[in-house]
């Protein structure tokens, strides 16, 4: 996203039931920015959400922005449906390792925000 502003999570509480989901989502949004095999439509999306531009209020009331969202839902489907049994096994076992990965990530980055704060709080920063 270069300079441009990004918004807070905190901005995402607007659809958000708690800061923990409006954290994910904040991720969530920086992925698909950030990744072009989601369509450029997708990718301007998240960009305009991230940069508060537009709110996520907007994006779930707007058919075009849903729109965006259903095609590529309907295209994953597709090519799911396509699969050979064992291109699934393969694409499940490659699914699996990047859930166990993820979790991982998100892991170590939640440790590193709770040592942050526990250390701002004593002061230590």
């Amino acid at each position: 996203m270069g300079a441009e502003r990004e918004i807070a999570d905190e901005e995402l509480m607007e659809v958000g039931y708690d800061a923990e989901q409006a954290h994910r989502l904040h991720k969530a949004l920086r992925t698909i920015a950030d990744n072009p095999s989601v369509g450029e439509g997708l990718q301007r999306m998240a960009k305009d959400v991230l940069s508060g531009r537009v709110g996520m209020t907007d994006v779930v009331k707007s058919d075009g922005y849903l729109g965006l969202i259903g095609d590529r839902l309907a295209e994953m489907r597709k090519a799911a449906e396509e699969l050979t049994p064992e291109e699934r096994a393969e694409s499940e076992k490659r699914a699996q390792k990047l859930r166990e990965e993820q979790e991982e990530r998100e892991a170590e980055e939640e440790s590193r925000e709770r040592e942050a704060r526990e250390a701002a709080e004593r002061g230590w920063r």
